[in-house]
């Protein structure tokens, strides 16, 4: 019996040969239509039968096309790339982010449930009070945050003798000079000295401190250059140098003050709790307060804190714990896996708190204050190099360098690469000091960890593009991180604790 398949080949050939007589016949078809039509032309006489030849002619035309157009539309095959091909033009990859995103999920519930196996639950919300004081009845974290209110006011006391002319600028440059020095030393002296305060109490206090240190000193910039202005008697001042201009339409109602009419205490305690670092005479304002965009803020705010604390507990001080015997044997493969091992969860949790802070409570405050600009960070995760994530990953920090910091080196006449390395040696600078002061030892893991940036962010610039850099950006977060992490806690764990073999939350 013969199967209908082997009549396959017969068939196809008979198509293409069908296919290729009606195209042909078409092209005689239309070349004999131009010679009637030509012969039309030459001959009246015979004019009537051309154009009775050329219409029949011109209806086999029409029937051989739609033929061919039927023909066409049954061909399964056309010129094309496959998708993952780097010619292909698709573009959507939704779909390979969701399996990323369950595989993730997937895998971290496993890390999860084997940590419950065997630590059991290790989170307990009375510990982390320890964190911040020793002695119910003793707040000297907090005692020292007040005391930052004497800097300020000294601060907006100086300006006011300078715009009244009482002092000369010299004058209130060593006024300022003094105070700014005192703000980074003062609270550094207390946090060495006085064995109340700890770490984590330490480090927030020296956090509000340096903050404040960064605000008062654009405090002094700014109202520098509005008195230069002033004394140039210019007619409008600039709003480059942060100072008024004429109201919008939309904002037609607010007031705009110029200087020296900025120098009161209002003025400047709303720049101290206003989420940014540069001083400007007239912030942009939002109209109002959205109480369903605050609450939503303040919801993040407490949840995520309460799952690092808890992620920190359980997941964290585990790790580091089983890491210190590596470390003091100097056994590099147990070494490396603990390092892999922390390298996740540490990635998470800086993950979450740049969430909370930048995202959650920097918006909390601006909403609260209605303070319009809201730009605290872009699309960092996007950085193709180093330099691109640390000019995005933090605004206000980013503008405060380069307004203060770096634009003046330049005028002064810096080179770009000499300007830039400056900006980092004072970010490596503010680093150690976060980190060593409270710890109450230096040992320099931060300011070499910000140092390293230079000439990586010209190895990633310079040999790496596309997605490769970025590739590299998120190595170096992933993996940079958790080395300064244990590099820090095992030198704590050695001078504080190294008779101590059950370490607790004070490694944190």
């Amino acid at each position: 019996m013969i199967d209908k398949d082997d009549f396959g080949p017969v068939t196809r050939s008979r198509r293409r040969a069908t296919i290729t007589s009606t195209k042909s016949e078409s092209v005689k078809l239309r070349n004999g239509a131009s010679a009637a039509a030509a012969a039309a032309d030459s001959d009246p006489r015979s004019g009537h039968k051309a154009r009775e030849y050329l219409a029949k002619n011109l209806q086999l035309n029409e029937e051989n096309k739609r033929k061919c157009d039927r023909y066409d539309r049954m061909s399964c095959h056309k010129l094309q790339e496959s998708m993952l091909s780097s010619a292909s033009s698709f573009k959507n990859y939704r779909g390979i982010l969701n399996w990323c995103v369950v595989m993730l999920v997937l895998s971290n519930a496993r890390l999860f449930l084997e940590n419950l196996l065997r630590y059991g639950i290790l989170v307990d919300p009375i510990q982390v009070v320890s964190l911040f004081l020793k002695d119910p009845y003793s707040w000297p974290a907090a005692c020292l945050v007040i005391v930052c209110n004497v800097f300020i006011l000294v601060a907006l006391y100086t300006e006011r003798k300078l715009a009244m002319g009482s002092i000369s600028e010299k004058v209130g440059l060593l006024i300022y000079i003094f105070n700014l020095t005192i703000i980074l030393c003062f609270p550094m002296v207390v946090v060495l000295k006085l064995p109340s305060i700890t770490p984590v109490g330490g480090a927030f206090a020296l956090g509000i401190y340096t903050i404040l240190f960064l605000k008062l000193y654009s405090y002094k910039d700014v109202n520098k250059w509005c008195r230069e202005r002033t004394q140039a008697k210019a007619r409008s001042l600039s709003r480059s140098l942060s100072c008024p201009s004429p109201p919008s339409t939309s904002s037609s109602m607010q007031s705009y003050v110029s200087y020296p009419g900025n120098l009161s205490l209002r003025d400047i305690y709303y720049f101290v709790f206003a989420p940014t670092l540069c001083y400007e005479l007239n912030f942009p304002r939002s109209e109002s307060i959205r109480m369903g965009f605050l609450l939503r803020r303040l919801f993040e705010m407490l949840l995520l804190t309460q799952l690092l604390v808890g992620l920190t507990q359980q997941w964290m001080v585990p790790i580091i714990r089983s890491s210190m015997k590596p470390l003091q044997e100097m056994d590099y493969t147990r070494m490396t896996e603990r390092l892999l091992r922390l390298a996740v969860p540490n990635h998470l949790l800086w993950l979450i708190f740049f969430y909370s802070f930048f995202h959650s409570s920097m918006n909390f405050m601006a909403e609260l204050l209605r303070f319009g600009d809201r730009e605290f960070y872009r699309d960092w995760w996007n950085s193709e190099t180093i330099t691109y994530f640390w000019q995005n990953w933090n605004i206000p920090v980013h503008k405060w360098c380069l307004r203060h910091f770096y634009k003046p080196l330049l005028r002064r006449g810096a080179g770009k690469l000499l300007s830039q390395s400056a900006v980092f040696f004072a970010s490596a600078f503010f680093h150690e000091y976060l980190v060593s002061v409270p710890l109450r030892m230096f040992r320099l893991w931060a300011f070499m960890g910000m140092m390293a940036q230079i000439p990586l962010a010209w190895l990633v610039s310079r040999f790496l593009r596309g997605n490769y850099g970025n590739a590299a950006v998120w190595l170096s977060l992933i993996i940079g991180q958790p080395i300064a992490v244990l590099m820090y806690v095992h030198d704590y764990y050695v001078t504080n604790h190294q008779d101590d073999l059950t370490i607790t939350e004070d490694l944190l």
